[in-house]
């Protein structure tokens, strides 16, 4: 092992083997629940993108580039229309963050699991030169925190989300929601965002010290994985636009501030750490690939964590 238990993704060493220093960056990860929604929406080619997209995006927060993808799908039967839709979405998400999908498993277990549901699980394989892998220890206050935008929810919150739209307020999955632009279920089932194609290239023109992947636990959990002890990061809660899902969510379970926070990304899907004098070209340069880039925050001496202003 090259990392720590609890980074984002394990790294290996391949110097033993192969004579050179660069380190495997692996990665293991579900959809959760939204595949109960696409099951809802009879619709199963969203969620293999969502899940290499989040499996990828987990690496690349160390410098990882993707190599390699598998799958793992599991169900009580296992139509041959569904693994086709399944696999479509998994390569599209291959395509897209430029990896190989080699290969996976599938189980019909009866009795396991219920009629019509199934689950999905993927491994992702990445390489990064020990001298190039990003582990946040030479964070330091005065550096800037830029937020990339989500596309809604990804894949975190959708049990909250499922019980709040389904259950209390007793929505059809097609119904239309004006603030959203689009029937519920079509919101619900916006695909994961992989931001390998913008950021990869990134970190050969900027100095990237840290990055970390908001997804389950939100800002606060997953930022702090990043920082080194002595620094806290300090989110301004205003510097960017939360998408109408999560006031939906808000309004309608009458949820914290505090606990849409820690489930939800609320439209920050990956934040990066860089220099404050690196900050305005890596926002440009980020923008310019795609992605709307906002800087949210930075970093100040303190008690490793995050603060939200």
């Amino acid at each position: 092992m090259a990392s720590d238990i609890g980074t984002f993704g394990a790294m290996f060493s391949l110097a033993e083997f192969a004579g050179t220093d660069s380190l495997l960056v692996t990665s293991v990860d579900s959809v959760g629940t939204k595949v109960m929604v696409a099951a809802m929406m009879n619709r199963h080619d969203t969620v293999g993108q969502d899940l290499v997209s989040h499996c990828v995006n987990d690496i690349l927060v160390q410098g990882a580039r993707p190599l390699f993808f598998m799958d793992y799908i599991a169900a009580s039967a296992l139509p041959r229309e569904l693994i086709v839709e399944l696999i479509e979405g998994l390569a599209a998400g291959c395509r897209e963050a430029g990896c190989a999908l080699i290969g996976g498993e599938t189980a019909e277990l009866p009795g396991m699991y219920r009629e019509g549901h199934y689950d999905l699980v993927g491994f992702v394989a990445g390489i990064v030169e020990r001298n190039r892998a990003i582990r946040g220890d030479r964070i330091a206050p005065g550096d800037v925190l830029i937020g990339l935008a989500s596309d809604g929810m990804h894949t975190n919150g959708y049990s909250l989300a499922r019980k709040l739209f389904f259950e209390i307020a007793g929505l059809p999955v097609d119904q239309y929601i004006p603030a959203l632009d689009r029937t519920i279920g079509e919101e619900l089932l916006r695909v994961h965002r992989c931001y390998a194609p913008a950021v990869l290239p990134l970190l050969d023109e900027i100095d990237v010290k840290g990055m970390a992947h908001i997804t389950g636990g939100g800002l606060p959990d997953n930022l702090a994985r990043c920082l080194p002890e002595g620094c806290r990061a300090v989110v301004e809660r205003k510097s960017w636009h939360v998408p109408a899902i999560f006031e939906l969510i808000m309004d309608l379970g009458r949820v914290s501030d505090e606990e849409m926070y820690h489930v939800f990304n609320m439209g920050v899907g990956l934040v990066l750490v860089v220099d404050e004098a690196a900050a305005a070209t890596a926002a440009s340069k980020l923008s310019a690939r795609g992605e709307t880039a906002y800087q949210i925050g930075r970093v100040e001496a303190g008690d490793r964590g995050v603060v939200i202003v």
